[in-house]
């Protein structure tokens, strides 16, 4: 088949792109890296070559709101996008900037994909949940605290109005870790960041209250199945997590236990507390196929050898 990802140097888009390419044809398109930044100081654009290095489909260079993105897109004419294009940061709060480029595109998307025939899988994100009492369940109150949260919740409202046009399957991801997240800088999951801590003999740096804020968290190999799982799916929105919920501190003890470590956690205040999510726990529907495979405990022991990887030859570099 013919895949077209976007956002596919980033995180999960190269995990997809990488697990797909040796017996699809694989085009990636994606902004990537520059030194721009938002006025938080985070990076606007996290796609990395170095998360390109086993890749051998074809990568092209460009903004998910530029013409010519559009126009490959028609001219590769592809059987699948995986959409993972977006800005992600959920402390940008350029509201302007924000929807802008993550639902302009999107609709444009739309209006391709129904016009090729092409099925469209989209990430979409718990954070549209906000504070919603845990299990989070698609359609029961979602209240969004931030303009990336916002911008998905009105992307999966569009997916609503035209699934009937076009197989179109949002995914709502939970928190999402593993192997390629390394280049996503201060967004990366606190699983990577609490490893490069104790890895630099360091203590891991916690919120105060952290063994009473739970998130669940899912492994990458989990996403790259959920991905694929939505080509057969119901046209809809879909919950991709574990349905567990997990704290901050699990993650530090869990780590502190496969690295022989014993340091005290070191504690502060959490600076995002107005806008953060304190519990979050996927429901899973039935009716969507996808499974989870890795408890917590299973993915980081996964993920780790690539961890210290990334210790030894970026961290230090």
């Amino acid at each position: 088949m013919k895949i077209l990802i976007t956002g596919g140097a980033g995180f999960i888009g190269s995990n997809l792109a990488l697990s797909l390419q040796d017996e699809n044809d694989v085009l990636i398109i994606d902004k990537m890296r520059s030194d721009e930044c938002f006025e938080n100081g985070n990076l606007k654009a996290l796609g990395h070559f170095k998360n390109l290095l086993d890749f051998k489909g074809e990568l092209f260079i460009s903004d998910i709101l530029q013409r010519d993105f559009l126009e490959k897109v028609k001219d590769f004419k592809p059987n699948i996008i995986f959409h993972q294009a977006a800005i992600s940061d959920t402390t940008a709060y350029n509201q302007k900037e924000v929807l802008s480029t993550n639902l302009n595109s999107f609709k444009a998307l739309i209006d391709i994909c129904i016009d090729l025939n092409i099925k469209l899988i989209y990430a979409s994100s718990a954070s549209v949940y906000g504070d919603a009492k845990s299990p989070q369940t698609v359609g029961h109150y979602e209240c969004p605290k931030n303009p990336y949260a916002f911008s998905k919740l009105m992307m999966d409202n569009l997916c609503e109005k035209y699934k009937n046009e076009l197989h179109i399957v949002g995914l709502r991801y939970f928190n999402v870790y593993g192997e390629r997240e390394f280049f996503k800088g201060k967004t990366a999951s606190t699983v990577l960041q609490f490893a490069l801590q104790l890895l630099s003999n360091k203590a891991p740096r916690l919120f105060k209250g952290s063994d009473k804020i739970y998130r669940d968290f899912i492994y990458i190999k989990d996403v790259v199945n959920a991905n694929l799982k939505a080509l057969e799916a119901k046209s809809g929105i879909y919950n991709v997590g574990t349905g567990i919920a997990r704290s901050f501190q699990d993650i530090a003890d869990i780590l502190q236990k496969e690295l022989g470590t014993n340091f005290e956690c070191e504690y502060f205040e959490n600076p995002y507390k107005n806008s953060y999510q304190f519990h979050t726990q996927a429901k899973l529907d039935d009716s969507f196929a996808y499974r989870p495979e890795f408890s917590l405990e299973e993915g980081i022991k996964s993920y780790l050898p690539y961890i210290k990887n990334y210790f030894e030859k970026e961290y230090n570099a």
